[in-house]
């Protein structure tokens, strides 16, 4: 059934709430979701409060994923046991009769047809849940009209969707399909309506960044071309996949006159050779180093941040141990971990040599205190200078914002409203999350 306004005839609005669980991309769809539902006639309301309507983007890359995206599920139908639950994203695409039978879920909707649920969707809950699980088109796409999205300081956008590279463990190809590009056109308008917004920075996000391709343009043209907008003043690349990465980005990062930042999140996902051998990564340890020694030398105060996975089948104790190793020695400021899970359909899920859950976790939580030791180590090096940060909305009594390089500083609210402005700050007291800092004067 065709979707129909509600609450046609009526000057009350419709009340919805997304919830959105994972990944940058995830939380881009999640907004372009709510903008859509804005030009439907919906009022947004966050989630948990009473509404007629609820969206779950899920995720599923872990077994943790799923539970909080059925938890997410749970809480809202709890709350709101007469509106319509709809479940999107990562979770429906590859779980869709196992998401079906949770209670109080109206529609799940796979990946393929995720932005345009409303079609589906009636105006009364089914008898029944239903599915709507398609195999995800090959073809690029566009994200047509998002509706009016509220932006803030730093917004994500999509570039890309999807992944060709089938590593052993990941489930993302299954479900977000292969990967895909958007169509340049598409893009481009998107982020003029971003930079007329307002926005001052813009996050590149995708499954794998590093493979667009649209309308004779790569990555690295595109990142080119953006840097060429006037009112663009920041532009940051979000998780890139190592072999994907243009060595020319490097001069960029280091060019005071383009808004590219020196920041990479480079997920490397192990620190031993057999490891990623058996993960069917395409790179040596080798390699990486000499790629992270080119890009610190290139681009002074870079900040490079890692994924790294625990407890992978056949990693031994010293397996794990170089992985540690490679973290602490290799120019990483922080990691985050990631501890090894099954996920049907993959290679790893097949294979034997399992490590125990509880040794995994283990795993984790070491390397994890390592990663929080050394970004600590790594925001003691800024304490006393002088450096230029965007401020974000106000909370708790602190502005927050980030650095070039990506370091978090938060700084207490003054009389005067600074959100959405340039600051230039004095690093003060450094902790594990971020650093304190105090303004020395505000860009006009």
């Amino acid at each position: 059934m065709k979707y129909k306004q509600k609450f046609q005839g009526s000057d009350m609005k419709p009340k919805a709430s997304v919830q959105s669980l994972g990944c940058r991309l995830n939380q881009y769809e999640g907004l372009s979701i709510e903008g859509k539902l804005r030009t439907r006639g919906y009022e947004i309301v966050p989630f948990g409060e009473n509404a007629q309507l609820g969206v779950i983007n899920t995720c599923t890359v872990t077994n943790e994923a799923d539970a909080k995206s059925r938890n997410a599920i749970r809480r809202f139908s709890r709350k709101n046991p007469h509106a319509i639950t709809v479940v999107v994203g990562c979770y429906s695409q590859t779980s869709a009769n196992e998401v079906a039978m949770i209670d109080g879920v109206d529609y799940v909707i796979g990946n393929h047809d995720k932005m345009n649920f409303l079609d589906y969707v009636g105006e009364e809950k089914p008898t029944a849940p239903v599915v709507i699980r398609e195999r995800i088109d090959r073809k690029d796409f566009s994200m047509g009209q998002v509706g009016e999205v509220h932006f803030e300081q730093r917004a994500n956008l999509k570039i890309q969707d999807g992944c060709d590279f089938m590593c052993s463990f990941c489930v993302i190809p299954f479900a977000r399909g292969r990967a895909r590009s958007r169509d340049w056109s598409d893009l481009f308008a998107e982020v003029e309506k971003m930079i007329e917004k307002g926005v001052r920075e813009i996050v590149l996000t995708g499954v794998n960044l590093g493979t667009y391709v649209s309308e004779g343009k790569n990555f690295l043209s595109l990142v080119e071309i953006l840097g060429l907008l006037p009112g663009l003043d920041r532009l940051r690349i979000s998780s890139i996949e190592p072999t994907t990465i243009p060595a020319e980005l490097f001069g960029m990062m280091n060019d005071d006159q383009h808004p590219l930042m020196p920041y990479l999140h480079v997920p490397i996902q192990s620190g031993c050779d057999k490891i990623l051998r058996l993960m069917k990564r395409k790179y040596t340890l080798q390699q990486m180093e000499e790629f992270f020694t080119e890009a610190i030398e290139t681009v002074p105060g870079v900040c490079i941040g890692t994924d790294m996975m625990t407890g992978y089948p056949g990693e031994s104790e010293s397996d794990f141990n170089k992985t540690c190793e490679t973290f602490l020695t290799f120019p990483f400021s922080y990691c985050h971990v990631f501890t090894y899970s099954e996920r049907d359909g993959t290679a790893a899920e097949r294979s034997g040599d399992h490590i125990p859950m509880q040794e995994r976790r283990s795993r984790s939580s070491h390397l994890r205190q390592l990663s929080a030791s050394k970004r600590l180590d790594w925001h003691a090096e800024f304490q006393g200078k002088k450096l230029r940060v965007l401020l974000e909305n106000p909370k708790n009594g602190y502005y927050s914002g980030y650095t070039d390089n990506y370091l978090k500083v938060l700084i207490p609210i003054e009389k005067e409203r600074l959100e959405n402005k340039f600051v230039r700050v004095r690093v003060g007291e450094a902790r594990p999350e971020y650093c304190l800092g105090q303004i020395i004067n505000v860009e006009t």
